[in-house]
């Protein structure tokens, strides 16, 4: 969430910078409704200021006077009654305009930094770097030919559970999906961070800090009789597990790893990748999440992008890492660096993980302050995907195909699959 004093104080400086991301934005509605606001803020503490002084008059009077009901004191009295009247109106439109400017804000993504690239969409994306040989051949199949001929997965009985872009993994599909969690999970925590397995189900407000409300909830699934939703990603529950809260900065950063089911509609996607294990409605991420004091959240994004990097150098999988650009930023991220697998059948490389720092839009959102130099104030959150499960086992069975038709297991992972290779029976 943007800072509305910001918004009060400089309006043309907030449009500016949130036109970078490619469309204008019109915020002088937003604009009105804070001076309104900063108006009546100061009529409450006029009145208040007012109001004390009052009664400490008619305290006087009362300790002069041997009548507690003289006319003098009673017509005090009136005056105060009247203040009190008078703060209580006001502090019902402060109510009102405090819930409009809240709603009117959390529609307003994050600034793009300074250091993202200018651009209107992915085709302006900057490749930084890339590691690893591809695998460029003819004949190479798919991950889903590759599943199948397997029995690794089946998406077809899926559909007879639940529906289209479900899928359910069998046998050794089922088991390389448990060796890269374990495998990842074990990684990341010797890295330093902490594991969490947070809830499946999260609330609005969960969802409004992290920013996936208002604006996407076409994008999520929703329990029809409670306040709940499918968590899109770890992120949510991760962002909400400090809600309202103040951190000591001694324990700063605080780095947390969770795996988790995410659940998304992908509204917008059909007709894309409907094969395989790329866009489902249900799948499995591991996520590393941190909060960091602010002055240091610029290094925290270079080291938990290293971090997911370090997965798929692990699994020997060819990636690239990508610099996103203003226009294509995620809406709670001001700078996102993407890490893209090779994907051999498609020839090209995929995202398989976004790693964002959201500078203290989240935390508003969320109010998760620490203390700095004995003021309250609002902390960084960074997260990143390290991975998103089904696109390594994807990766994984399309970089390690072999020409007898059976995949190379990454040796990294062979302690936790128990076997350098998945063969047909």
């Amino acid at each position: 969430m943007l800072d509305q004093k910001l918004i009060r104080e400089n309006p043309t400086f907030v449009e500016e910078n949130l036109s970078l991301r490619g469309k204008d934005y019109k915020i002088s509605h937003i604009h009105e409704l804070t001076v309104k606001k900063k108006e009546i803020d100061i009529e409450i503490s006029s009145h208040q200021s007012e109001s004390k002084k009052l009664s400490k008059l008619i305290a006087q009077e009362i300790g002069k006077s041997q009548n507690n009901n003289s006319p003098e004191i009673n017509n005090l009295k009136k005056k105060g009654n009247d203040y009190r009247t008078k703060i209580s109106e006001f502090e019902e439109k402060q109510r009102i305009l405090d819930k409009q400017i809240y709603n009117e804000i959390c529609n307003l993504p994050n600034f793009p930094s300074k250091d993202a690239p200018i651009g209107k969409d992915e085709g302006n994306n900057v490749e930084v770097k890339t590691w690893g040989d591809p695998l460029i051949k003819d004949n190479l199949k798919s991950h889903w030919e590759i599943g199948e001929s397997l029995n690794l997965f089946d998406s077809i009985k899926s559909t007879k559970i639940s529906k289209s872009r479900f899928i359910s993994l069998i046998g050794n599909g089922a088991r390389l999906e448990r060796a890269l969690i374990n495998f990842m999970l074990d990684m990341h925590i010797k890295n330093g961070y902490l594991e969490l397995m947070p809830p499946a189900l999260v609330n609005s407000e969960s969802l409004t800090g992290s920013g996936q409300l208002p604006k996407f909830s076409n994008e999520s699934f929703k329990c029809s009789n409670d306040d709940l939703w499918l968590s899109p990603t770890a992120e949510v529950p991760l962002t909400a597990f400090h809600r309202n809260e103040l951190i000591d900065p001694k324990h700063l950063p605080i780095k947390y790893v969770a795996y988790s089911p995410c659940f998304r509609r992908e509204a917008g996607s059909y007709g894309k990748d409907t094969k395989g294990l790329i866009r489902l409605h249900q799948f499995n991420k591991v996520e590393l999440y941190w909060f960091c004091d602010p002055s240091k959240s610029l290094e925290a994004h270079k080291s938990i992008t290293s971090d997911a990097e370090s997965i798929l150098r692990e699994l020997n999988l060819p990636y690239r890492l990508v610099d996103i650009c203003t226009g294509d930023l995620g809406f709670s991220s001001s700078r996102t660096f993407d890490l893209e697998v090779w994907l051999p059948s498609s020839k090209c490389y995929r995202e398989i993980s976004s790693c964002s720092n959201c500078l203290d839009f989240q935390a508003r959102r969320s109010s998760i302050r620490t203390k700095i130099e004995k003021k309250n104030t609002y902390l960084h959150t960074l997260n990143g995907s390290g991975l998103a499960i089904g696109r390594t086992m994807a990766a994984i069975l399309e970089n390690g195909q072999q020409s007898d038709g059976s995949v190379k297991i990454p040796d990294a992972l062979v302690p936790y699959f128990g076997s350098n290779s998945l063969k047909t029976a």
